[in-house]
């Protein structure tokens, strides 16, 4: 396993959002964390990344207790974390978004070639589903050995969501996302499912099993 969660616990102010969740992701493969708004997906997976702290438990990366590292730092080792918002740089062109990530763009591009005309445009001028595209597509030309995507398909198409999960089911990582239900496209496939209820695991398995 590559990075998990163990008897972890998150606090908002008085509020617990993570009641000792334990999760494991695959070093290659995807993972998803369903739940609904308020199940604490969100929290798990910005748990995993760093961008809030735990208040119990652990968080492992390849054996290693990463509890303390800072979120900088795990990106820095090849964790990169998408946001459900504010994944991109409003006031930048697109393309100045894709080349914060690498000056050579053409993979990501080619991945969603929708966003070639849009190169020139202001990020925050683009569409939702847009959005979403260039979020992923940085995500794509970082090389990440764990990426983690929240929401990863809101606001695209059927045809560019199922698009979007076969690029992020082919990567050569370890890819955990966050739903609020399963995506069509993954239904028949072998995926690693957890599924949150109020902060809680309430089932891990493979997709095929959640379906039974």
């Amino acid at each position: 396993m590559t990075i998990a969660l163990r008897h972890a616990r998150v606090r908002y102010g008085p509020l617990e959002a993570l009641h000792g969740v334990t999760l494991a992701a695959p070093a290659h493969g995807l993972t998803v964390l369903l739940g609904r708004n308020g199940s604490g997906r969100t929290t798990a997976l910005r748990a995993l990344a760093g961008t809030v702290a735990l208040s119990g438990g652990a968080v492992v990366w390849d054996g290693a207790d990463v509890t303390r590292m800072p979120a900088y730092e795990r990106a820095r080792r090849g964790l990169c974390l998408v946001p459900d918002r504010q994944a991109v740089f409003g006031s930048l062109t697109v393309r100045e978004n894709l080349e914060l990530a690498s000056s050579d763009h053409d993979f990501a591009l080619d991945a969603y070639p929708r966003l070639r005309p849009l190169l020139p445009r202001r990020a925050g001028t683009l569409s939702g589903g847009e959005q979403r595209m260039l979020a992923l597509s940085r995500a794509l030309l970082a090389r990440a050995r764990v990426v983690l995507v929240d929401e990863p398909a809101q606001g695209m198409s059927p045809a560019v969501a199922a698009h979007t999960y076969e690029l992020l089911g082919g990567l050569d990582a370890c890819v955990v996302v966050a739903e609020q239900r399963l995506p069509p496209v993954l239904r028949g496939r072998v995926a690693l499912v957890y599924e949150l209820r109020r902060g809680a695991v309430v089932f891990g398995g493979e997709a095929a099993e959640r379906e039974r």
